[in-house]
């Protein structure tokens, strides 16, 4: 775990980045917010390319800048790993010879742990078929994994990630993702992942911090804060939902069954061995509620629940916090609805998953 305080300031026109925080970096830490609330400009104060900030940074007790005694670490020197959306290869240079370029610049004699080696980072990447090719020559998806790789072999004490996915589509995102959460376990390395989208702070995160208008507005574990109705608009209100734990059990006729306690939720055919563990988020406006168990529907999923809580907003729609099996679970209906179904606290309900829902949706591991 490597603990990142920073206690700065930048004004830039109209805008004003402004954080004090310590960020205990372990596994993945997703920095969240929406475009333009300062995510990019607090990733480029933190790897030295943005000089312009008042106060101070360090990592792991190394002070990277302290205006106040003048100290300024510059961007080289700082154990850092830096993946940029635009992946920045060299293009005159062979996708090896852009690995060993940042090899050679690389700290691991200021590393606390044993030097990252380039060929488990080939291995863990799958790059061996690449390393003779141009980074021109690539696909964007192989590009970013190259470019990932280089991150790597500058043996950095934490990877910066300023959305790697967003110039991709998304099938080039499902072949990218499962190599982001290889680089926290295989190299244990604690990375700070800069996105806008819900679906990779889902699969990726452990950890959430959410940035709006150059502030922290939350920092916490991520079902925790995405689940704070408080913080919806910001997070997104149709974007909200909850994330659930399962087990993955058989798959049949192209459906895949996942436990969750003692209800069965079944999705579109994954190849994941039975008995892994996995967590999948469900949005709220997915989730329809019935007062009995309905029969003859074309829904698969019905599971047995019991609301926890019911709020009423200034719209037509409430939002029902659920409980399925010890779980959270959030359901987004009409007022109307709550009022002809008479629902209430302490009611058991059901909730009606359609398993089309979670077609192409991100599973974590």
């Amino acid at each position: 775990m490597a603990a990142l305080t920073v206690n700065l300031s930048l004004s830039l026109g109209d805008f004003s980045l402004k954080v004090s925080e310590t960020l205990k970096l372990d596994g993945v830490t997703a920095l969240f917010g929406p475009s333009g609330s300062g995510k990019t400009t607090f990733l480029n104060i933190l790897a030295g390319l943005e000089k312009r900030s008042v106060g101070t940074v360090s990592l792991g007790g190394e002070t990277w800048q302290d205006t106040k005694r003048r100290i300024f670490v510059p961007p080289y020197s700082r154990r850092l790993g830096y993946v940029f959306q635009d992946n920045r290869l060299f293009p005159h240079l062979s996708v090896e010879a852009n690995l060993l370029f940042s090899q050679k610049r690389s700290h691991y004699s200021a590393r606390t742990t044993q030097p990252i080696k380039e060929e488990d980072v080939i291995k863990s990447l799958e790059l061996t078929s690449l390393l003779h090719r141009s980074p021109e020559s690539l696909s964007r998806g192989e590009q970013q994994r190259v470019a990932m790789g280089r991150a790597l072999l500058n043996n950095p004490e934490v990877l910066l990630m300023d959305e790697p996915l967003s110039a991709l589509d998304m099938g080039r995102k499902r072949e990218i993702i499962p190599y982001i959460e290889r680089l926290a376990n295989d190299f244990c390395i604690p990375i700070l992942y800069v996105t806008h989208n819900v679906e990779e702070v889902a699969r990726l995160a452990d950890t959430m911090a959410l940035l709006a208008n150059g502030r922290i507005a939350a920092i916490g574990d991520i079902t925790e804060v995405l689940e704070r109705t408080d913080l919806w608009p910001l997070t997104g209100r149709l974007e909200a939902g909850a994330i659930l734990q399962a087990t993955v059990g058989d798959t049949k006729n192209g459906m895949t069954s996942l436990s969750i306690a003692d209800e069965i939720l079944r999705i579109p055919a994954i190849e994941v061995i039975p008995g892994t563990r996995v967590r999948l988020r469900v949005q709220a406006k997915e989730v329809a509620l019935a007062i009995q168990r309905p029969d003859n529907l074309s829904i698969r999923n019905t599971l047995t629940a019991h609301v926890l809580k019911i709020d009423l907003d200034e719209t037509v729609f409430a939002e029902l916090l659920l409980d399925v099996g010890g779980q959270h679970l959030r359901s987004r209906v009409t007022r109307e609805a709550v009022e002809e179904l008479m629902l209430h606290e302490g009611q058991q309900v059901f909730a009606l998953i359609k398993s089309v829902a979670f077609e192409g949706r991100l599973l974590i591991n």
